[in-house]
């Protein structure tokens, strides 16, 4: 039944209104709440209308059942993952992304879905310190974008012994080893496995006491076997201590294997080569194969957004895309497409390209640097308080430790629950410890104090 006219509009309205109501109601809206899960089911739930209900009573029940187990993620206090606020032009920017619907396949399914990517993706390479000639795709997240690089690296890797592995697969092919530090994302190990690849062939590489890989033991683990195709998997950005490896050594490492392939995890990491205060933390990053980032994390846009670039742009065609008859427009050099998994996908760039805009290069080297000095300022009055700083604070990551790991984790809950702020735990060289991330554009010092506040109160009671 087609809608009357102006009922798009308004709901576009109603629900632009309900968006703008939440934002500016972020700071000072509980992180998250407790919630009372089979509550928020049964006021979602309930059995499927067997009649249809008028367009405005829906978004008028979505945002009233939908607010209570809303987390302010987009907020000011939200530190449990690396998560970036959505800056206000790119939240605007994938608004109009969903209004226009492209599906940003080729040029022929959306000419400017395709073109803003090309652009955009241009700016992240200069601003990132990436290749010129490498390409780019805009996929979900780190776990596609590592998934990508990683099979564009087996394609390569086995082509130079002569296997096609796009036509063959891996049944009776040489065996493709895998070097990684023992501190690998677990996304690694789920593209490996998603590859077939598997995780119980991943040679190990020791790491440093804050998570770096170990230059020795890489060379030693390279030299092992040195005629076998190698990928050799490295990270910026450890997800708990934030260290980074050395990559302009452990590249000139992998550069003694004839066949190799290197990949850098910058989840988030990478960012800090766009800031003159971190980037030697990303020294030689130009020099490795393939990289992965997350749109979503330190650039701040809306999610979902992540970015796989690779330095070999056929090889990363022969490894990710794909053409059918009926599909106007595949195959056409650059289709956005061919860099990714996914054939059906938003059009991410918009936002991408909206929050670059509104940055500019300045603007993203200043978000990097405040956000690490505020992660500094979160670490030092967490120690004025007497808690233990178990890392060095060298980005936006911090890890807190309240004595038994029974405290520590009483603690967490407790913060949870109060509301200020919102952080979580994790396992560090077997200790439960708090992990905080800083990475949103719109903290203040005043966040920061109130949840080094919140977390001193909570602990005190524990």
């Amino acid at each position: 039944m087609a809608d009357e006219p102006g009922t798009v509009a308004d709901l576009i309205r109603t629900a632009a209104e309900a968006a703008i109501e939440f934002r500016l109601g972020l700071g000072e809206r509980p992180v998250a709440r407790p919630i009372d899960r089979d509550a928020l089911v049964a006021a979602l739930g309930g059995p499927l209308p067997a009649e249809p209900t008028p367009p405005d009573r829906v978004l008028d029940d979505l945002v009233i059942a939908a607010d209570p187990g809303l987390v302010a993620t987009a907020g000011p206090r939200f530190f449990g993952f690396v998560v970036g606020g959505s800056l206000p032009a790119a939240t605007a920017a994938d608004m109009l992304a969903v209004g226009w619907d492209q599906l940003a396949f080729n040029a022929t399914t959306s000419p400017a879905a395709g073109a803003v990517e090309e652009v955009a993706g241009g700016w992240l390479k200069d601003l990132l310190g990436l290749p010129a000639t490498a390409s780019v795709g805009f996929g979900t997240g780190a776990q596609s974008a590592n998934t990508v690089g990683l099979a564009t690296g087996r394609h390569r890797v086995l082509e130079a012994t002569g296997w096609d592995v796009e036509r063959d697969g891996l049944a009776g092919s040489p065996r493709v080893r895998v070097v990684a530090s023992v501190e690998r994302h677990a996304t690694v190990d789920r593209s490996l496995r998603l590859l077939g690849l598997g995780t119980a062939g991943v040679r190990p590489v020791a790491a440093d006491a804050q998570g770096a890989i170990d230059i020795d033991d890489l060379a030693r683990v390279l030299a092992d076997e040195p005629d076998t195709p190698t990928i050799v998997v490295l990270q910026t950005g450890n997800v708990n201590t934030g260290a980074c490896d050395d990559l302009r050594a452990a590249i000139g490492l992998a550069r003694t294997v004839p066949h190799s392939w290197v990949h850098v995890d910058g989840a988030f990491g990478l960012w800090a080569a766009a800031c003159p205060e971190t980037r030697s933390l990303t020294d030689g990053i130009e020099l490795a194969d393939s990289w992965c980032t997350d749109g979503h994390k330190w650039l701040n846009v809306p999610y979902d957004c992540g970015l796989v670039f690779c330095a070999d742009p056929a090889a990363h065609v022969a490894a990710a895309s794909y053409s059918a008859s009926y599909l106007t427009g595949a195959g056409a050099a650059g289709s956005p497409a061919d860099f990714v998994l996914e054939s059906s996908r938003r059009a991410r760039g918009f936002a991408v390209w909206a929050a670059l805009r509104e940055l500019g290069a300045s603007g993203v080297a200043e978000l990097v640097r405040r956000t690490c000095a505020l992660a500094r300022r979160f670490a030092d009055g967490l120690a004025a308080g007497g808690v233990e700083i178990v890392n060095d604070v060298v980005l936006n990551q911090v890890l807190a430790g309240f004595g038994s790991d029974e405290r520590t984790d009483s603690v967490v809950a407790g913060v949870q629950r109060d509301g200020t702020c919102w952080l979580g735990g994790t396992t560090w060289r077997g200790r439960r410890l708090m992990r905080i991330s800083v990475s949103n554009w719109s903290t203040t010092e005043d966040d920061v104090d109130r949840s080094v506040a919140a977390i001193l109160r909570v602990a005190a009671g524990a």
